[in-house]
This record gives C-alpha cells, sequence and structure tokens, in this order.
C-alpha cells in the first residue's frame, strides 16, 4: 500500500531531527498489510545527553484508514490511491497519529552492587527512585490525557535480585484534523515534534536529578 500521507509526516520528522543535529542510531519505517497498519521507528543515543540512559525510542503509528480521512480532507488529494477503495472512504476514522515514547535505562548505572549489602536491596532502591520519577512525570505531564508505565524485567544473581530491563513508557495521541494541505500537516508535525522532544529532555533530566541522589545515598 502506498501512504503519501504518512511518508510525508516521515519526511518531516527526518528533517526537524536533522537541523536540531539529532542523530539516530534507529530510523525505519514499517508497513503490514494485513492490519492495513504502517509506522515509523527511531532512536536516539543519549550517552552523551544522560548519565543513567542508554537511548530514547520513539514509535510512530499510523494506519489506511487515518490515511484516508486526511486524504478527503486535503487539498490536491484527488488522486490518493485509498480514495478508490470503497471500504476505506466510507470509514470515519479520525486522524489522530498514536506516538510511544520509551526511555531505556543504564541497568549497572542505575543499581550500583554496594559492599556490604545483601539480599534484593539493588530492587528495592530501584523501587524507591522509580516511584519519585513516576510523581515527577505524572506531574509534569498532568494537563495532558498521556499514559506513562514502567516496563520492567527482574533478573538474579550470587548477590540477589535486580532489574534486567528498566523503561520508562509514554503513550502519545496527536489529533490532525486541523490541516487543509499537505504543508500544514508538515507545519503541524513539526510543532508536534517540538513538543515532544522537549518534554522527552525534561523527563532526561529530572530523571538523571532523582538518580543522581538516589545512587550516591
Amino acid at each position: 500500500m502506498h501512504y503519501p500521507i504518512f511518508h510525508s509526516i516521515v519526511n518531516t520528522v527526518e528533517t526537524q531531527l536533522g537541523k536540531r543535529g539529532i542523530k539516530t542510531t534507529k530510523f525505519r519505517t514499517w508497513e503490514d498489510n494485513k492490519i492495513h497498519a504502517t509506522g515509523l521507528e527511531l532512536i536516539i543515543d543519549l550517552d552523551k545527553v544522560s548519565n543513567y540512559m542508554h537511548s530514547l525510542s520513539i514509535n510512530f503509528d499510523w494506519d489506511s484508514f487515518r490515511e484516508t480521512t486526511m486524504a478527503k480532507e486535503l487539498d490536491g488529494m484527488d488522486s490518493h490511491p485509498f480514495l478508490k477503495i470503497e471500504t476505506l472512504t466510507k470509514s470515519a476514522v479520525p486522524p489522530t497519529i498514536d506516538v510511544e515514547m520509551s526511555w531505556l535505562f543504564d541497568i549497572d548505572l542505575c543499581q550500583p552492587e554496594m559492599p556490604g549489602e545483601a539480599g534484593n536491596y539493588r530492587v528495592e532502591r530501584a523501587s524507591r527512585w522509580m516511584e519519585s520519577i513516576s510523581k515527577k512525570v505524572n506531574d509534569l505531564l498532568k494537563d495532558e490525557n498521556i499514559i506513562t508505565r514502567w516496563h520492567i524485567e527482574i533478573d538474579g544473581d550470587e548477590n540477589g535480585r535486580y532489574l534486567s530491563a528498566i523503561n520508562l513508557i509514554s503513550y502519545f495521541q496527536y489529533e490532525l484534523t486541523s490541516p487543509k494541505s499537505l504543508n500544514e500537516v508538515k507545519h503541524l508535525v513539526g510543532r508536534k515534534l517540538h513538543d515532544l522532544l522537549l518534554k522527552a529532555n525534561k523527563v532526561i533530566y529530572l530523571s538523571d536529578e532523582i538518580l543522581e541522589e538516589s545512587v550516591a545515598a
């Protein structure tokens, strides 16, 4: 399937990242015709930005129904291939783009081994700073309808249990109902991306601040 509107969104994201000097270690689009979906996956290395995070992952999800809804509203889209498919044109799915943003923490730096400590102290200490970060992030995003959760995995060694994966994940949804042309789509996506990156940086800053105090304690 061909998604010219989403392709324009992808190009805008790539251009805006380049203007900001943000390099990605992964920038990949995907498409699954069985579920009429497409998306963009990108990963930004944070080793030089954060003392406790590996990377920032951002995933954009889209589908043929949203693409078609937008095509019906945008000027110059008369030849869009989806407008020839009756099952798509009859759909009234709102043109919203789903965004998943995930901060991947460095499990070793966040859970240092402490001389004289025994048992599951690493998990216990991690649970405290994770709770502090959750409160700060929820306060940061309190005015928006955003879901934020932790994804963790637990393992163990001779020194007790520890977290083998620590990811903070936020789910955003942006409406794209106002644009009337592709240029307006690009402008809106550029603004939303700026907003996302601003929030990402704030989460990185407050997480580093909390971990700096927690790890040193």
